[in-house]
């Protein structure tokens, strides 16, 4: 006789919390003291600010890093930093959060969506390389889950047609490509401190880089135009109250004393998990190459093939799954082109030409992630045990013997 799924009400796989996110009194007593001490805002970018700035910069292996009130507005620093102008265009996946191109739109540029590769569900640069035109000004790619992109080879890209890289790292604190940390490898990389993300202080986001001129301008765009050395009334760009707050900063020091603990364990249980889940059939973990020195998995990622599980959907799978106690989520249910932002074209005054039309992009590969194929299993999850990556298999395992007979 077969086990009785969970959802079926028999017993869970998985009965164990996996709490996000992970403190104790350091960070507690930390606040606190910037509380009692009555220095909360940043006006002066104040000493906890200046403080973790330098901090995560080293952590990245970067020159400089730009604090920001979210991960949206650290990507929105870099595109104007970059020079873009009205029109320009700006190349993004389908396969991501709505910011990645919503800033674009923001920042009176067009966004190109251009397919994710099969293997890895980030940026293919063969569909990069055939989507730059002469008005091409900036690649965005997206560490999608903590898993690093193809930068070796979009680099080349960018360098042969003189663009700016900036990388959305908003997932990838901590991972590495080739040992070098994410957001260090091009032009700019940005990062999200909201509340889901591996490194987290409810919200937040920080933008790094080595260059200079970036810097001058990201940092005077994020505190109302001003500039080092200027007059507290001297305002040159035009720029906005993008600061963040001591008592953020603070806690995300402490945080970030955590950070690289977290991201080699979790790290390590992906590759388990990837070794426990190889001969499952119809459970394909993405790629990841030798490229790939350390994986922080914001998302651990799966490719799901109902028909190794009666044919089962897999909205239901993850319904199943998640009543098994396995953190999981079914993913994006469309590509971000799909959206009504870009099917109605409710650009309003931004410098969106008329010919731009949406309803025709169709990404085949982001399609079937978002249908049938991509099931998620969450970061904190990924901070378990041994064990209970081997719950986590044996609860697919589990589902499948039952729907395989159905």
């Amino acid at each position: 006789m077969k086990e009785k799924l969970a959802i079926d009400g028999g017993s869970k796989s998985i009965t164990k919390a996996f709490p996000w996110p992970v403190y104790d009194e350091t960070e507690i007593d930390s606040v606190a003291e910037i509380v009692r001490g009555g220095k909360w805002g940043n006006p002066d970018c104040g000493d906890e600010v200046a403080k973790f700035e330098k901090e995560f910069a080293a952590y990245c292996g970067s020159k400089y890093a730009v604090s920001c009130v979210n991960g949206s507005v650290s990507l929105r620093l870099a595109l104007i930093a970059c020079g873009v102008k009205p029109g320009d265009e700006v190349i993004v996946p389908p396969y991501t959060f709505i910011a990645t191109a919503s800033v674009v739109i923001e920042c009176n540029c067009v966004p190109v969506f251009v397919d994710i590769h099969p293997d890895t569900y980030n940026i293919d640069p063969k569909a990069i390389e055939a989507a730059i035109t002469e008005r091409t000004k900036v690649i965005i790619p997206v560490h999608f889950g903590g898993l690093a992109c193809d930068m070796d080879a979009i680099m080349d890209i960018a360098k042969r047609h003189n663009l700016r890289v900036i990388e959305d790292a908003a997932h990838g604190h901590g991972a590495e490509y080739n040992g070098k940390k994410l957001g260090s490898i091009g032009d700019a990389g940005s990062f999200s401190f909201q509340s889901s993300k591996n490194l987290t202080a409810g919200e937040g986001g920080i933008v790094i880089t080595d260059d200079d001129e970036l810097y001058a301008m990201m940092s005077s765009l994020r505190n109302v135009g001003r500039v080092e050395g200027g007059q507290w009334y001297d305002h040159y760009n035009p720029g906005c109250n993008y600061r963040i707050t001591q008592m953020q900063s603070v806690l995300l020091s402490r945080q970030l004393e955590r950070l690289e603990e977290q991201t080699i364990k979790r790290n390590q249980n992906g590759l388990y998990l990837n070794e426990l889940l190889k001969n499952v059939k119809g459970i394909t973990p993405l790629t990841r190459g030798e490229a790939i020195t350390m994986h922080c998995y914001h998302i651990y990622i799966v490719k799901y093939d109902a028909s190794k599980f009666g044919d089962i959907p897999k909205d239901k799978f993850t319904e199943m799954l998640a009543a098994e106690g396995v953190p999981c989520f079914k993913g994006y249910p469309h590509p971000l082109y799909k959206q009504p932002l870009f099917q109605n074209k409710n650009f309003m005054c931004y410098a969106i030409p008329e010919t731009v039309d949406y309803s025709e992009v169709f990404c085949p590969v982001a399609e079937q992630a978002c249908s049938t194929d991509a099931v998620w299993i969450l970061q904190h999850a990924m901070l378990g045990e041994r064990e209970d990556m081997e719950s986590f298999a044996a609860a697919i395992l589990k589902i499948q013997a039952v729907t395989s007979s159905i």
